[in-house]
């Protein structure tokens, strides 16, 4: 009888409750599961955590030539990202119409000095000038067509070539936000010679599941050995050897990013080798290493080289710096259902056998018919069906919560996350906001 009351108070909880528990004495974290399904506590996110945080446009490298530009949604707005025939800027507006809201930027990426909106002609430069609009006479002249130009994004900064903007005006520096993970963004750029570039093309999919769950999952070292078991059986028929295991850390990087590193047997296209890469690549990645050693010292070149990285940078981008790099970022258009696009970063005139076996790397692995990423829709899937079933109110994600220093295979990464959540949040992430 006792435990049917207690399983009734764990589903029963008082409205007036926090989403997140984070209890340091009994050393229990737990996360009420109305969080991945509720409507009100969704919309809630989109006003205070994707209108409240810097998120990622793109890369620098995308748009390397005066009037080129890419157009994507962030945050789920329409934006476009253009450099500067004037100036050579970079510069992101939102991609409406200042006349009556059409979209100017309808292909995905190419190169042009203007946008026209299709629907009246109005036309614009690429800095984001009112150029152009048919009939000007018909207008009086208390309209001033320079306060008409395209609306630049409220926040646009950049660091080490990746592009963050803000719908807040008032929201932090770029560098302050991003904290102690700047230090792992100069690992993936220092590993790759200082020098990187977006690989063109996407791998953009969409699953029915809640986006936290697929940041839980991105920082998830417990997950690999049971989920992935396929790839590394694979690792084994290719000659790997498996036998040094994984071992790592998760680390709490602040503001809500985080990091899992570990050191791992499988090879990596920085600087080190394996059966994967072919004996005709020993050669050059040898050289690779010795590159970063004379650049940065023994240490920090086997950080770079050996040491596995899946970087957090809240809310929403993922950096997965394994066997290659790997930028993915996701919106949730609904509290069940994500939109995903990730790209393959790499050094700049890398050797096209190395770029091959980077990109079969990303593809084998992280591809939308590799090993991990079916594997990871399924179970989150999955996982999202289980939560919305009921009977159970509480993720819990405590592991490893009472050790120092936390590892690989622990949740002190997702904690960080959840706790930062909660605090942008704030009243929204109590039982009766999610009712």
């Amino acid at each position: 009888m006792s435990t049917e009351i207690d399983a009734r108070r764990e589903t029963e909880a008082p409205a007036q409750m926090p989403v997140v528990v984070d209890d340091p004495v009994t050393q229990r974290f737990r996360v009420h599961r109305s969080a991945m399904t509720s409507p009100r506590m969704h919309r809630s996110e989109i006003e205070r955590i994707f209108a409240k945080s810097w998120l990622y446009v793109g890369h620098e490298s995308e748009i390397p030539n005066p009037g080129d530009f890419v157009r994507r949604p962030v945050g789920g707005r329409p934006v476009f990202m253009v450099r500067g025939v004037k100036t050579g800027n970079v510069n992101v507006f939102h991609n409406t119409c200042t006349h009556r809201g059409a979209l100017v930027c309808r292909q995905d990426s190419g190169n042009s000095k203007v946008f026209q909106c299709f629907y009246h002609a109005w036309t614009f430069d690429s800095e984001g000038q009112l150029k152009g609009v048919p009939d000007r006479d018909a207008y009086s002249d208390g309209l001033n067509f320079d306060e008409l130009g395209l609306k630049r994004l409220e926040r646009v900064e950049s660091y080490r070539g990746f592009v963050f903007a803000s719908f807040d005006a008032g929201i932090v520096e770029l560098p302050t936000y991003l904290g102690d993970a700047k230090e792992y963004i100069d690992l993936v750029i220092d590993g790759c010679g200082g020098s990187v570039e977006i690989v063109r093309g996407t791998n953009q999919y969409s699953f029915a599941a809640n986006w936290k769950l697929l940041v839980e999952n991105s920082v998830d070292g417990y997950h690999a050995e049971s989920t992935h078991d396929t790839y590394f059986k694979y690792l084994v028929s290719i000659g790997t050897d498996l036998r040094g295991g994984v071992s790592g850390r998760a680390v709490d990087l602040g503001n809500g990013h985080a990091v899992i590193e570990y050191s791992s047997p499988w090879g990596r296209p920085v600087a080190k080798w394996e059966p994967l890469f072919g004996e005709d690549a020993r050669t050059e990645i040898e050289r690779l290493r010795g590159d970063l050693v004379a650049r940065h010292g023994e240490q920090r070149a086997h950080i770079m080289a050996e040491v596995n990285r899946n970087l957090l940078i809240y809310p929403n981008l993922i950096i997965n710096d394994i066997m290659a790099v790997t930028v993915r970022t996701f919106y949730p258009p609904a509290p069940d259902a994500v939109d995903v696009t990730a790209w393959e970063l790499a050094p700049v005139n890398e050797l096209p056998t190395l770029r091959q076996r980077r990109l079969d790397s990303f593809l084998t692995f992280l591809g939308p018919g590799g090993f991990a990423t079916p594997d990871d829709l399924e179970v989150l899937e999955s996982c999202q069906q289980g939560v919305a079933g009921g009977g159970v109110a509480w993720n819990d994600i405590s592991r490893g919560m009472g050790r120092r220093p936390s590892m690989a295979n622990d949740e002190e990464q997702m904690r960080a996350f959840w706790r930062r959540w909660q605090l942008q949040m704030g009243t929204a992430a109590d039982l009766a906001g999610a009712q």
